[in-house]
């Protein structure tokens, strides 16, 4: 390894996950990976670097004590790595208006992400958290952060407006859009894989616990599933997707009034889990007899290849879908339902390619072509850094 060493932090609000980069030259080499759990107790952190496999109990909590977990994972990561940390880099969700690339992180730019708190109640504290840990542990480290939301900034204005006083729209409230960090190395890695389809018109499907797809032209993005927020869009784990206000109306005036209890509803008990009352995990619905773990899975699919076609409306046609986070990339049978609704597109898949999950997945007679492309967001918090710091 070289003499110097980047962390990326992805906080969430259950789980603290680090990639571990050495820097050589302009590069950012991916030579380990890390995990807190916070549903755990106690806490343990478990990572590797190279063939190395290293496990520590952690102190402190996922609450006040949260600096004191930063504190011992970089004692116990920077003993087994020879370099110097250079510097800390961080996924944000939101940017809002401010923030349409990744930026070195000041005092200035700390106070505008957390103006933003509004914007992603549940999630821009957790990176907060950690950017703030750093700042007091390693005040001498350089800290980046690298925005969901930024991505998406090249869509028009048309695109991201909602149907809403035209103040409001300038005031921030539009849509944004969300995994971006996912798609931009899509983006890249479609380039890598096939330059011809990935200089056309391409949607990607990122299908993970939250879930949402984006339609790009020559890798730029164009149009996307989520909007406002990231509640917004196809069905997710325990996320409604698309939902009429009409009804979120009905429940307030029946008893759901408090703001708390709206967000907690809207973001763990809908979705899949809502639907099936069962699970909000996929692989558990597929291995469930039930109707209702059924239902839950075909309105899924039945929701992304309808928002499928909604966003070649956007691009105006269709050359290749991208299937990519954990549904996307290792589920066969997801994948087949989509392509199955949206042969009216002329989209054929190749059940033999599909079922063992290989890149290129559709059939020789497919209008479009079907690809399964595992994604690595850590390497681009990776990649944006070392822009801003060499």
């Amino acid at each position: 390894m070289t003499d110097d060493v980047l962390l990326t932090f992805n906080a969430g609000s259950s789980t603290l996950k680090i990639g571990i980069f050495e820097l050589t030259g302009a590069q950012a080499i991916n030579v380990g990976r890390g995990k807190i759990d916070f549903d755990q107790a106690p806490l343990s952190l478990r990572y590797t670097v190279g063939p190395n496999h290293y496990e520590k109990s952690i102190k402190g909590d996922n609450g006040e004590n949260f600096v004191s977990v930063v504190a011992e994972t970089l004692d116990h990561m920077l003993a087994h790595l020879p370099g110097r940390l250079r510097a800390v880099a961080h996924r944000v969700v939101h940017g809002g208006m401010a923030f349409q690339r990744a930026t070195l992180l000041d005092d200035a730019g700390i106070e505008q992400i957390e103006k933003l708190i509004p914007l992603a109640p549940l999630h821009q504290p957790q990176a907060l958290r950690a950017i703030r840990s750093i700042e007091t542990l390693r005040s001498d480290v350089r800290q980046v952060a690298s925005f969901d939301t930024a991505f998406h900034s090249s869509q028009s204005d048309l695109v991201r407006r909602l149907a809403i006083p035209r103040g409001m729209h300038d005031d921030g409230v539009r849509r944004y859009g969300f995994h971006g960090l996912s798609y931009k190395y899509i983006s890249s890695r479609l380039r890598q894989i096939d330059p011809t389809a990935a200089k056309g018109k391409v949607i990607a499907c990122h299908l993970g616990s939250g879930a949402s797809l984006c339609a790009m032209e020559d890798g730029v993005s164009r149009d996307t599933s989520m909007g406002f927020s990231a509640l917004d869009g196809i069905p997710m784990a325990t996320r409604p997707g698309w939902l009429d206000v009409g009804a979120l109306l009905y429940l307030m005036r029946g008893g759901m009034r408090q703001p708390e209890r709206i967000e907690d509803f809207l973001y763990h008990e809908c979705g899949l889990l809502g639907v099936s009352g069962i699970s909000g995990d996929t692989r558990v619905l597929l291995a469930d007899t039930r109707p209702e773990a059924a239902e839950a899975i075909d309105l899924f699919c039945l929701r992304i290849a309808g928002e499928i076609g909604r966003l070649c409306a956007t691009i105006s046609g269709l050359d290749a879908i991208v299937f990519t986070a954990g549904i996307g990339e290792n589920q066969p049978q997801i994948r087949a339902r989509i392509a199955q609704r949206l042969q009216w597109l002329g989209i054929k898949i190749d059940e033999n390619a599909n079922n063992r999950n290989l890149t290129s997945i559709n059939a020789a007679t497919s209008t479009a072509k079907l690809f399964v492309i595992p994604t690595d967001e850590e390497q681009v918090i990776a990649d944006e850094a070392m822009a801003l710091i060499t």
